[in-house]
């Protein structure tokens, strides 16, 4: 496991930057996600737009203005947030015990953050006084959906972190009640329905505010969507942030952390008793603790279909022997890598939606297709995840299961709509 990229570079490089340390790497893997599919989202919208079939907004714009004292002040502070934080990091060694508190507390180097406020300022002054006119006019400007996809990708990064914090918190109430505010800055701990859910609302907003259509942009961003969630859970894999699945009982754990086929039943059994402790806190009870008896095919790694989550970021399990500090934590027994799993079903998924985006003939097709196949790949994929269970109707289902069978229906709902309402208007199969 890579809690952050300091450990990625240490083992895969053999060089340790401490500066690293501050990167967390399912951090990394989120921005690289949000990165990837906004690239998909441009890209898909802009193959419209040369269609034919999306039309800009007008808006009317000032040029030749120079730069005001507050475009000036709030170039300024981005730039010294920046300098203070990431000049700290690779000054001050003291910070790395606990990144997290670093990040979120006012330490770091004031003098770098100086230095790179007044870097942005100037190189934002600079850049308006190049375009500064004698006098300041008012001219119109054509703006396409595909130019606004950053500010659309913001409004997803602001309204779906707090979504998926929200949620999870929802789903771990006890635990947000009993240290709210660690739950509320941790990185690990996101539902990504409750992100998905924030951001939609979000950008639907948005989209209404600039006359955007919204539809137009769901189809668009289903795409960037599905390539987005397959990186982000490849995050979750290599840091071990707590987002893996049930036990399974072939295999136990040996004294290096490592996953080793059990003889019999009742080493499994020994082994949840012998660390009777750790299994209470994490299920509050020894006789609710679901397992899945599979054993793995000799061809492939052993970590496929169970894996101890070695130095995991929140230290989840049982300490090495040999290992002190940070991260030096690995599960009793092994369990599903569920992210894993993940990665590749969406990668599948995305390949597949991606390959079929031009027979799709009407708007609201891509979208209704990527909640359908989304919600079966996460309903799924919940059987074998840790969970907590629902009683509705005398059924257990996940918070993720219930939420997933929504968009199953509304995707549904909406591939048949589109079929119903945009069937006179256009056809996509030209594109």
């Amino acid at each position: 496991m890579y809690p952050n990229l300091f450990y990625a570079f240490k083992d895969l490089f053999h060089v340790e930057i401490e500066g690293l340390k501050i990167f967390n790497t399912f951090g990394f893997f989120v921005a690289l996600a949000f990165m990837m599919g906004a690239y998909v989202l441009a890209s898909d919208l802009r193959r419209k737009q040369l269609a034919g079939l999306l039309q800009p907004t007008t808006e009317k714009i000032i040029v030749g203005k120079p730069a005001s004292f507050l475009d000036l002040l709030g170039h300024f502070f981005i730039g010294y947030l920046l300098g203070l934080k990431i000049v700290g990091a690779f000054l001050q060694q003291d910070i790395f015990a606990n990144p997290q508190d670093y990040m979120f507390s006012w330490q770091g180097s004031v003098r770098g953050g100086l230095l790179l406020g007044i870097i942005f300022a100037f190189l934002r002054w600079k850049e308006k006084d190049k375009a500064k006119l004698s006098k300041p006019e008012e001219r119109t400007i054509h703006i396409w959906p595909a130019d606004r996809v950053g500010d659309i990708t913001m409004y997803c990064i602001i309204f779906g972190f707090l979504g998926a914090k929200l949620f999870d918190n929802f789903e771990h109430w006890d635990a947000f009640i009993a240290n709210p505010i660690d739950a509320l800055i941790s990185f690990s701990g996101l539902a990504f329905y409750g992100g998905l859910i924030c951001a939609t609302f979000a950008v639907y907003f948005y989209c209404r505010s600039y006359k955007v259509r919204f539809i137009d942009v769901c189809d668009s961003a289903g795409l960037g969507l599905m390539l987005a969630y397959a990186i982000g859970r490849i995050g979750c894999q290599m840091s071990g942030d707590g987002d893996w699945g049930i036990i399974n009982s072939a295999y136990i754990s040996n004294d290096g952390g490592k996953a080793v086929l059990a003889t019999n039943f009742t080493q499994v059994q020994d082994t949840i008793q012998h660390y009777g402790a750790y299994y209470l806190q994490e299920f509050g009870s020894l006789s609710s603790i679901r397992h899945l008896t599979v054993e793995g095919i000799s061809m492939l790694p052993k970590w496929m279909v169970a894996y101890t989550y070695p130095h995991n970021v929140i230290d989840a399990g049982i300490p090495f022997l040999s290992s002190v500090g940070p991260y030096n934590h690995y599960l009793p027994l092994p369990v599903f890598p569920t992210p894993f799993y993940e990665t590749v079903i969406c990668l599948i998924l995305f390949i597949l939606l991606f390959s079929i985006r031009k027979k799709l003939r009407f708007p609201g097709q891509m979208f209704g297709l990527y909640l359908i196949v989304n919600g079966i790949e996460r309903f799924i994929i919940e059987k074998i995840r840790i969970n907590i269970p629902y009683s509705i109707a005398g059924f257990n289902f996940s918070q993720a299961q219930i939420i997933a069978i929504c968009l199953i229906v509304l995707g549904c709902f909406i591939y048949l709509c589109a079929l119903g309402k945009f069937k006179k208007i256009v056809d996509l199969t030209h594109i």
